[in-house]
This record gives C-alpha cells, structure tokens and sequence, in this order.
C-alpha cells in the first residue's frame, strides 16, 4: 500500500526539490543581473580558502554544458562587485571561459537586513522543519555562514541546526509527510538514519505513517535493517577471503589465514619448520 502523496503547492514544495538545488534560495521576484566576470572580485572573509582543482575542473565544463544555473550574490564594491556566495562558481566559469555570469546584486545594508530578517524567520514558533531548514541554508549559502555561525546568531546548539538542516535530504515523500504532520522529527531522523536504502526508507515512512509507529518502534526497524546489512557485508566478505586463502594456500603450499581486527588485519602463513620457512621467504621474495 503506497504512501499518500499531497501537494505542498508553490510554497515549500518549490523549495525543497528531491536533491536540495540551492538555485531555488533565491526568490523568483529578485532581479538577476548579467555581469562580466572579471568586474567580480573574491570576498577576502569567505571561509573557504583552497578550491579542489579537479572538482574545479569538472564544474567548469557542466558550465560549459549546461550555464551557470545556480545565480552568483554579490554587492557593490567600487567599481568591483564583491563575491558573497558562489566563488567556486565564479572561478569555474573563468575556466570554462564565460564572459559574463548571473549575480543577485545585494547593497551591504539590504545584506544586513535580509540577514537579520532571515534569522528571525528561522526563531518564529510557527515555522515548520522543513521551512526552517530552508531558511538556515539561505543563510548558509547567500552569506557563506557556517552551521557554527548561524548556530551562535540563533543561540542553538550547531548539532541542533545541523539536524534541522539534515531535514532537506529527506526522500519526497517524507519531506510531504513531515510537512503534513504525519511524521515528526524524530520519526524523520530515523529514515534519514537509512541514507542509501531508497527502498527501506520507503518501507519505514510505510509502517511510521500506515501503522502509527512511535519513534521507538522506528529505531528498532532501523537497527535490524543495519544489523542485517551488516551481516550481509560480514558473509561476503568471508566467502572473499575463503577463496583468496585458498588461493593463497595452494600458491604457497602451505595453511594461510587472514584475521581481522579493529584498524584492519594481519595474515598469518604457517610453516612447519626451517628449511619450509626459508622456502616460504624465497617464495615471498620472487
């Protein structure tokens, strides 16, 4: 029996697609405007100081194919344009030889103001999860606030906000359902908790949502479902190491064993006395 599906209409629905896309922060009302590349200038407080190459590299030619989709921010800086958010883009697509780039042009008062409007949006008592957890990464990504940041300006504790922002990863069907009230958060953590398992999240949002579990009974479905995933992984591994050990054995003539242990493991090869273990180094030597 499937989940039912309710639409969340133009509002929140809009704002957290499948895989969160940052592009949808921005309010379809602002005005994007084109600017060259080179009259954008990085923002000497971005936290980010070392830009991986090869991700770089990779970003620069989805520009190339597909345009920058996700629109820069930036404020008036002379007769320059400070980078607020977005300079791996900007950077990107100097690589991908753009002349010009979409930027959100922010005044360092309306900055100010947004940000302090955003703050106060995500303290309101009557804002759901998931439009907090929007909130906090506009924050996040059109200021270049960290979780540690954001966490000190709303006097929470950075795991809270990070649990709260986690919310966003949630599959669409249980985004749909903690919307509706149909789940709560500790009910969302848990399904959050089976991060690529599509299919045993659908089956717990299922039970959560169909059979009325408690958060309890949530966390006891998805220690089994670890537990039996574990187990899965143990024997295969096992079966591996039969058939490498064997293979091993009949190389060398002799009983090999693999032992694991916490940081790994070690391989014990036996020999019956001197003269087989200096075959087995001669062996091992070739």
């Amino acid at each position: 029996m499937a989940v039912k599906k309710t639409g969340l209409g133009k509002g929140l629905g809009s704002l957290i697609p499948q895989s969160f896309d940052t592009q949808l922060l921005v309010e379809e009302s602002e005005r994007i405007q084109k600017l060259t590349v080179v009259s954008l200038v990085p923002n000497p407080d971005q936290p980010r100081t070392v830009f991986d190459a090869d991700a770089l590299a990779e970003l620069a030619e989805s520009i190339k194919r597909y345009g920058v989709v996700q629109p820069l921010v930036v404020s008036p800086e002379g007769d320059k344009y400070r980078i607020i958010a977005g300079e791996r883009r900007w950077r990107a697509s100097q690589l991908a030889g753009l002349k010009t780039i979409p930027a959100l042009v922010r005044t360092s008062k309306e900055l100010e103001i947004l940000e302090i409007a955003l703050v106060e949006n995500v303290q309101r008592v009557d804002l759901s999860p998931l439009e907090q957890a929007v909130s906090i990464e506009r924050l996040h990504q059109q200021f270049n606030l960290t979780y540690q940041q954001i966490a000190e300006r709303l006097g929470k504790a950075q795991t809270t906000v990070n649990n709260i922002v986690r919310l966003l990863q949630l599959p669409p069907e249980a985004r749909e359902a903690l919307n509706n009230k149909e789940i709560s958060e500790g009910h969302a953590r848990q399904i959050l908790a089976l991060k690529d398992m599509p299919e045993q999240q659908a089956e717990l949002l299922q039970h959560i949502v169909l059979n009325g579990w408690s958060v309890r009974q949530a966390e006891r479905f998805v220690s089994a479902v670890k537990e039996g995933h574990q187990k899965t992984e143990s024997a295969a591994r096992a079966a591996t190491e039969t058939i490498e050990t064997k293979r091993l054995s009949q190389r060398y003539g002799t009983k090999v064993r693999i032992h694991r242990t916490a940081k790994g493991g070690k391989l014990e090869i036996a020999f019956t006395d001197d003269t087989d273990l200096s075959r087995l180094l001669t062996e091992l030597e070739r």
